[in-house]
């Protein structure tokens, strides 16, 4: 009897392409369960076209996403099991801290007082216990990507796209979240495609790094 096992299923983009006048975006690649990416490339090569198609946000024209064994194609995105993370971190200013987190659970049908003690547990896990009533305005950038990445979290997606989530922060604070992030991702399991255009820093945050082209 053989006693290999197989691969543990991660994901899977197969021939994935988009082309519009001035660029054409093609691009395969695999990654196993718990690992980390990133694409690595100059602005308007098309990296954030690449998340989009594998969020489910932007139609590509021809290829496949495969998730866990599983064919996204036609899949509505908030159904992928994928979270994502941006440059700005769009908290609901309207809400405190605490309800930002437990947004998601909440519009799964968690009831208010259990989407709030999810809550605590995220700002736990992010060093922002006491967060939990702040209002979004009153944060640091830093913590607010760290709010970002704990209500991205807090459903538990099978993986997360970060597209340049670090640029609009300084050096040092982008060095020690990059940190944070790799961590992060490593304790949780989750796997993570992060966009960069810094060499330094797609080697602080994934496993391995793909060049694309302009």
């Amino acid at each position: 009897m053989n006693s290999e096992r197989s691969p543990a299923p991660g994901l899977e983009v197969r021939g994935l392409r988009k082309v519009w006048p001035m660029k054409d975006i093609s691009l395969s690649f695999t990654l196993e369960a718990g690992a980390s990416l990133a694409l690595l490339g100059p602005s308007g090569c098309g990296k954030s076209s690449v998340l989009r198609m594998i969020a489910g946000l932007l139609e590509s024209d021809s290829g496949s996403v495969f998730l866990d064994g599983t064919d996204l194609s036609g899949i509505p995105p908030g159904r992928r099991g994928i979270g994502m993370i941006f440059q700005d971190p769009a908290l609901f200013s309207h809400l405190s801290v605490e309800d930002n987190i437990g947004y998601g659970p909440s519009c799964a049908g968690m009831g208010r007082r259990e989407s709030r003690a999810l809550a605590a547990v995220w700002l736990e896990r992010f060093g922002l216990s006491g967060f939990a009533r702040r209002r979004v305005e009153s944060l640091s950038g830093g913590e607010r990507q760290r709010v970002a990445l704990a209500r991205t979290l807090a459903v538990e997606p099978r993986l997360v796209l970060f597209d340049e989530p670090l640029s609009a922060l300084d050096a040092a604070l982008r060095v020690r979240l990059g940190e944070e992030l790799r961590s992060r991702q490593r304790d949780l399991g989750y796997m993570a495609v992060y966009v960069t255009h810094d060499e330094e820093e797609a080697a602080r945050l994934a496993d391995r790094v793909l060049r694309m082209e302009s």
